[in-house]
């Protein structure tokens, strides 16, 4: 076993590395820039959808200050060339390609992040205002998601063909059909002060008067905590939905596959109850199928999943920071948030094997390698 970790562990680093070399080659493929986007700012271009080189306002800039500058940035004439080599060496533009990746690397060895090109503070801590929300949204809808899917689609599947089945899919299927960010726009318009009533807060994680108290005091404090919930309730309802769905039906599907194997019907005819059946036999092999698709979830819901949520609650998390930094061209958010998820999720990944190995011994990932 511990072999067999520390191989894993070791693989890492090579996944993790070309995960950011196939990344760091797109974005020199891709239009636009820091520097382009600073001399928007600079020649009043504005707009993000300008910075493509498609838009026709650059290239008037050019004539209107009179100047001919050889450039390689669209919108640059008229500006003073040294200035534009100044932008560039304080990007870090002046440097090759390659020395710039080896750079980026070496300082994310050690977490050096570096500092957002455009919001004037570190990468870590702009991570670290943003993960109180990414670490409620993903860890809350995740727990919920699993300890509410997994009994009811148990109960689906040993109630098949029921009425309590009938109906339940009916609401699953509901629940997966419409976009979780339009239940969330449904909630505020029902409760939260849209048209009707005024029950759930609209935007934050907790009230205002939380805001400078110690997170020790925080979670010691019931009125704190039940605040805390009072804001989240809608946000994870919207968010759960989908995958609450999707994890309900799999469990069912999984069990109802076990259940008809000619081991159950053997347990059965030994007299073993129903819940010795289901639990002491059939649960170890069904969860194999539902516990595979958990790294994805965990990162989907973590990180990337309430993007949407995130911006209709006024959350601003992980997920939104990865965003609009892709949209800002601000590099050091960017490969940074994409750092830290690719590691994350192999770390999970990791974890979801051992997780196979602890529940169904006979599984040895280790002997399958030697």
């Amino acid at each position: 076993m511990l072999a067999y970790i520390v191989r894993r562990l070791l693989l890492i680093v090579p996944t993790l590395f070309g995960i950011m070399l196939i990344s760091f080659a797109i974005i020199q493929f891709a239009p636009g820039g820091p520097v382009e986007r600073m001399i928007a700012q600079l020649t009043g271009a504005g707009g993000g959808d300008r910075l493509g080189g498609t838009g026709s306002d650059f290239a008037g800039q050019g004539q209107n200050f009179g100047g001919e500058v050889n450039s390689q940035y669209r919108g640059a004439q008229g500006l003073d060339p040294a200035f534009i080599k100044s932008l560039e060496k304080q990007y870090g533009f002046d440097k090759p390609a390659p020395e710039r990746f080896v750079l980026m690397m070496k300082n994310y060895l050690t977490f050096n992040f570096g500092e957002s090109y455009f919001k004037s503070m570190s990468v870590v801590e702009l991570i670290k205002q943003k993960l109180p929300v990414s670490i409620s949204l993903g860890l809350w809808v995740t727990l919920l998601s699993y300890l509410i899917s997994i009994p009811l689609g148990i109960r689906k599947a040993v109630s098949e063909g029921s009425v309590f089945d009938a109906w339940t899919s009916i609401v699953i299927i509901i629940g997966y059909a419409i976009p979780g960010f339009l239940f969330a726009i449904l909630m505020i318009v029902f409760f939260a002060g849209g048209s009707f009533w005024q029950i759930f807060p609209l935007k934050g994680l907790w009230s205002s008067r939380y805001d400078d108290m110690p997170w020790y005091d925080w979670i010691a404090s019931p009125s704190a905590m039940a605040d805390y919930a009072w804001h989240l309730a809608l946000p994870l309802f919207a968010l759960s939905l989908s995958a609450f769905a999707t994890l309900t039906l799999l469990t069912k599907n999984s069990f109802l596959d076990e259940i008809r194997k000619q081991y159950v019907l053997t347990a059965r005819m030994k007299g073993l109850s129903q819940r010795q059946v289901l639990y002491g036999h059939v649960f170890r092999n069904a969860m194999l199928i539902v516990i595979s698709g958990f790294p994805a979830a965990f990162i989907g819901a973590f990180f990337t999943g309430a993007v949407l949520i995130e911006k209709v609650f006024s959350l601003d998390g992980l997920g939104l920071l990865s965003y609009t930094s892709v949209l800002d061209r601000d590099y050091p958010v960017v490969f940074a948030t994409l750092y830290i998820f690719s590691l994350v999720g192999l770390l999970v990944n990791l974890i979801s094997d051992l997780t196979y190995m602890i529940i169904d011994p006979r599984i040895d990932f280790e002997a399958r390698e030697a």
